[in-house]
């Protein structure tokens, strides 16, 4: 089984709010996951990103790899922290 930890979009239409989820790679992009382990919302200025940075240090040495997008925003977190 592949974790990844990657982003599900959630909200109404023209109004994303993402989460940031630990999930079975074969699951659907908004379906069950495994763990949420931060939220971001681009729409506010500027964009307002919260994660749980110990959760996903965890879930990172048990084997999750982050998507592209995940990467970038978990990164960005560890600077401003």
């Amino acid at each position: 089984m592949a974790v990844k930890i990657r982003l599900a979009r959630h909200g109404s239409k023209k109004r994303p709010y993402y989460r940031i989820v630990v999930a079975n790679s074969a699951c659907r992009r908004d379906g069950r996951f495994i763990d949420q382990v931060g939220t971001y919302n681009p729409l506010t200025e500027p964009a307002t990103v919260k994660i749980d940075l110990a959760k996903v240090d965890e879930w990172v040495a048990k084997g999750a790899q982050p998507t592209d997008t995940a990467k970038r925003l978990i990164d960005n977190a560890r600077k401003e922290a």
